[in-house]
């Protein structure tokens, strides 16, 4: 008998709820149908839910820089539709590099800072970024231009020259020759066999520069250089790769600390630099950064770099324009501190802190001891280096207040400027650097845990199994190495319960399968 499906009776019967109906003698019969099982399930823990970005702190502008200077940060920013944060960023880079090693600082006998500054601008691509860092970058750009140009027509100069003299050494080759065939005595070489060292053409800031290349420049350029990247991401990803890596990441741990560097030329004489000091500053997106924090080799070449994450500028006309010609002479005036040359060589003046702020960096060594304590990776690193970044900072602002007001410049580091230092590290730069580096901070199973959650968020899972993870091939869960901890901690937090399945009919272990707070879930859709 072929079954056709429930008679007409039957669903005139069905009641509008949906309940089976028969009425039979007057009396009626319900079949309740079967109500879905909801387990109770507790809140699932905080920290996996809200994945929420710490606050960006405010920028303590007018605490830390004169007020002229001050406001002409504030209205470069609103001039290019950007943060304030980034246009002081780059101005830090800016006039470290600038200074380079006409200047270093040195808190006590044995210990000398340069004041290379590396500032990593975090933001998305309409963040304003570039055009801030343009607001610093481009007026030093500017003050390269007559430097250059002077050396470019000593470069002619002395080309015509070399001209000359490579006819003049001929023809003293050729009277040296004939006066061997002879017996005679050769002739001395004449003075204009010779035509000098060829100039040198300065750069101020570099692009794309390799370490062979930047080494050529800094063996005649002892003062130092900046290194300008508008996308930090690739540069710091690919540095490990030039020529089969090896070379690259060491040369830039020493060119923030200004130490002496050897650089080895395929086929030609190794360069000595003495003092290798750059300054580096560019930008970087929020999901570039995260995935370079997880990769970090923890070598510390990271961990120097300023991170400014800001939170976005509004948008809207401006209505202010920066102030040029304070821009121009503070670049001028920072690039007229020369170098000490003496009988021991080209060499940095050094600025010692006085007495009074010696004692103000022994109160901020202790406070970052209690800073470090509960910290570790990235984090741990980046407020390591801190005393050393007060003192830098200290030099920077100090020159900074000799550029734009005609002030004398700095024979010590004061309490007031010293103050300036530490006040903008605790009350900015380690908040944002707690900011940028949230993710790192956290423990390794709870950093998987929730890149677990935002998958399930995505795929809007209310119960998975492991193979349905790893089948997706995500970063950081794609091996059991890296899942079961995950796993664990999102169950001990309540987020997920492992449902024991059902055995499978052609044997073999069981998938492991779980069940997903609803909680996890509220809002998506």
């Amino acid at each position: 008998m072929r079954w056709v499906g429930p008679c007409r009776c039957y669903r005139r019967l069905r009641g509008p709820t949906g309940i089976r109906s028969f009425r039979s003698g007057g009396l009626a019969m319900h079949t309740p149908e079967p109500i879905p099982f909801a387990p109770d399930w507790p809140d699932p823990a905080p920290r996996f839910v809200r994945l929420d970005l710490p606050p960006a702190p405010a920028l303590p502008l007018r605490d830390v820089l004169a007020p002229r200077l001050a406001q002409w940060v504030e209205d470069a920013a609103e001039a290019k539709g950007a943060p304030p944060d980034y246009v002081f960023a780059a101005l830090l880079s800016v006039a470290g590099a600038t200074i380079g090693n006409s200047r270093w600082v040195s808190p006590w006998r044995g210990w000398t800072e340069p004041p290379v500054i590396w500032s990593m601008c975090v933001g998305l691509p309409s963040a304003g970024k570039s055009p801030a860092i343009d607001a610093v970058l481009q007026p030093l750009r500017a003050a390269e231009r007559p430097l250059r140009e002077a050396a470019e027509a000593e470069l002619q100069a002395w080309a015509e020259k070399a001209e000359v003299a490579k006819i003049a050494e001929a023809a003293w080759k050729e009277g040296v020759r004939a006066a061997m065939k002879a017996g005679d005595k050769a002739p001395d070489k004449p003075n204009g066999a010779d035509a000098g060292p060829m100039p040198h053409i300065p750069r101020l800031v570099v692009n794309d520069g390799t370490i062979e290349r930047l080494g050529a420049i800094l063996a005649r350029q002892p003062r130092g250089t900046l290194q300008m990247r508008d996308e930090l991401a690739g540069w710091l990803e690919g540095m490990a790769r030039y020529s089969g890596g090896g070379s690259d990441r060491p040369f830039w741990l020493e060119a923030y600390g200004g130490r002496g560097f050897t650089v080895e030329r395929m086929g030609r004489e190794p360069l000595t630099v003495d003092r290798l000091t750059i300054g580096v500053m560019g930008g970087i997106q929020p999901d570039r950064l995260k995935s370079l924090l997880f990769k970090s080799d923890d070598d510390g070449l990271l961990a120097r770099f300023l991170p400014i994450w800001p939170d976005p500028a509004p948008l809207r006309r401006p209505e202010a324009w920066a102030d040029e010609v304070l821009i121009d002479r503070v670049l001028a005036r920072l690039l007229s501190l020369e170098m000490v040359n003496d009988d021991e060589g080209t060499r940095p003046w050094v600025v010692p802190f006085s007495e009074g702020a010696r004692g103000m960096m022994d109160d901020f060594r202790e406070a970052v001891r209690e800073w470090e304590a509960g910290t570790d990776g990235l984090l741990l690193s980046f407020i390591g280096k801190l005393p050393g970044l007060s003192a830098r900072l200290a030099l920077v602002l100090a020159l900074l207040d000799y550029a734009a007001d005609d002030a004398e410049a700095p024979r010590e580091i004061t309490v007031n400027a010293y103050g300036r230092a530490c006040h903008l590290v605790e009350a900015y730069l380690l908040p944002m650097a707690r900011r940028a580096y949230a993710d790192a901070a956290t423990p390794k199973a709870d950093r998987a845990a929730r890149r677990l959650v935002t998958l399930i968020r995505d795929q809007k899972w209310r119960s998975f199994s492991t193979r349905d993870v790893m089948r997706l091939d995500r970063a950081g869960l794609a091996s059991k190495r890296d899942l079961d901890p995950a796993l664990a901690a999102l169950e001990d937090g309540d987020c997920i319960r492992s449902v024991e399945a059902p055995p499978r009919p052609q044997g073999g272990r069981p998938q492991r399968l779980y069940s997903v707070n609803p909680a996890l879930l509220a809002g998506t859709s």
